[in-house]
């Protein structure tokens, strides 16, 4: 959900970030504001939920904006910022190639988060010395000490935390293997996951801190996963990079053509071939592609009547790329457009096709990668 563009930079929500808005309005103003500020009126804590909340997110927007940041600073390409249920993140159309451009880039979002800490336990100090009340020295010392957990946390050294991509930028540079410095950073993002994990079991079963423990087994989870998935991409890129479109496609793909009926593409087609879309050609021209899921979407007394060129995805919404273009660019072009098949031509005429279904097969490559590495 694009929210709006800052800098020139977009920022996005996740649909997953509404439940981390509604879990930190409902500790800070249900339970961790009640206690410290016993005080102020239900309805006061209630505004000082509101206002923490907001300003933590804002927090969160600011660590996000340090790496986007650096990142242009580095001449690196910006295509976003995402907040989700875990944080957020900060999307780069490539991944940093000098070792230096990762260290810095890496360390601006936690030296944010440690300059907003400080800037709000000074709003706290000088609120006591002023006379201010609870409502502001407690609202912002808890931000002071929630942007302090924050960058600690993100420091810790396990990929793909900043941390850890500070401590994969010195191996790298150490090593000078990419590959090498994503294995070992991600195995430590790994250990921790899993010490996380286990803390938050323990919490949950013996220290009756559910809400925090259940959370901590979430993020120990994601950390595991993110840092499992972060090195398989490592991988497949260095494993991809020498080759081209035209050595990765699936050559000579099966077609069909525009003026079959949508009867004729399910019966002789599709329950017959085991592949999931079939590009529309035209006089040796492609025009289209038709797919399972589009023909599912046609209701059944219609089959007779429509026919491909009416059901298929115009060539309009289609990636095309030359049998020349490196594969690094092509999964790129895969995720900006988030499409699950690209098509491989030269002047319009089709010479295969590049799915999901491939880059699994890479995938699968990827694992006799990691034994040798």
């Amino acid at each position: 959900m694009s929210v709006g563009r800052l800098g020139g930079i977009e920022i996005s929500l996740d649909y997953s970030w509404f439940i981390l808005l509604f879990v930190i309005l409902g500790t800070l103003a249900g339970a961790l504001f009640p206690a410290y500020a016993p005080e102020v009126s239900r309805l006061g804590h209630l505004g000082m939920g509101l206002a923490g909340t907001f300003l933590f997110f804002a927090s969160l927007l600011l660590h996000e904006l340090g790496h986007a940041v650096m990142a242009r600073a580095r001449g690196m390409e910006v295509e976003g910022i995402t907040l989700f249920i875990f944080g957020g993140m900060a999307r780069t159309r490539r991944e940093p190639e000098w070792p230096g451009d990762e260290f810095w880039i890496a360390g601006m979002g936690p030296l944010v988060s440690l300059l907003l800490a400080a800037g709000f336990y000074l709003v706290a100090a000088l609120g006591m010395r002023w006379g201010a009340g609870p409502a502001v020295t407690v609202t912002a010392e808890t931000l002071g000490y929630l942007n302090l957990l924050l960058a600690l946390f993100n420091l810790l050294p396990g990929f793909p935390l900043d941390g850890g991509r500070m401590l994969r930028a010195v191996l790298w540079k150490g090593t000078r293997s990419l590959r090498s410095a994503t294995r070992i950073t991600a195995g430590v993002g790994r250990v921790l996951g899993w010490a996380i994990i286990a803390i938050g079991i323990w919490s949950l079963l013996s220290a009756g801190a559910f809400v925090a423990g259940l959370w901590m087994v979430f993020v120990g989870w994601f950390l595991t996963q993110t840092a499992r998935s972060a090195y398989q991409t490592v991988l497949l890129q260095q494993l991809l990079a020498p080759l081209t479109a035209r050595e990765a496609m699936s050559p000579d793909p099966e077609t069909v053509g525009p003026d079959l009926t949508v009867d004729e593409l399910i019966h002789d087609y599709v329950l017959r071939r085991p592949y999931n879309a079939f590009p529309v050609v035209q006089d040796e021209v492609v025009v289209g592609m038709v797919t399972l899921n589009g023909l599912q979407e046609v209701p059944r007394e219609k089959w007779k009547e429509l026919v491909a060129a009416e059901v298929m995805i115009p060539l309009a919404e289609l990636v095309l790329v030359e049998p020349e273009t490196p594969m690094v660019r092509v999964l790129d072009r895969m995720q900006e457009s988030e499409v699950r098949r690209v098509l491989v031509a030269r002047d319009w005429e089709l010479l295969g096709i590049i799915s999901s279904s491939d880059i699994a097969r890479w995938l699968d490559r990827v694992a006799l990668m990691d034994r040798d590495a």
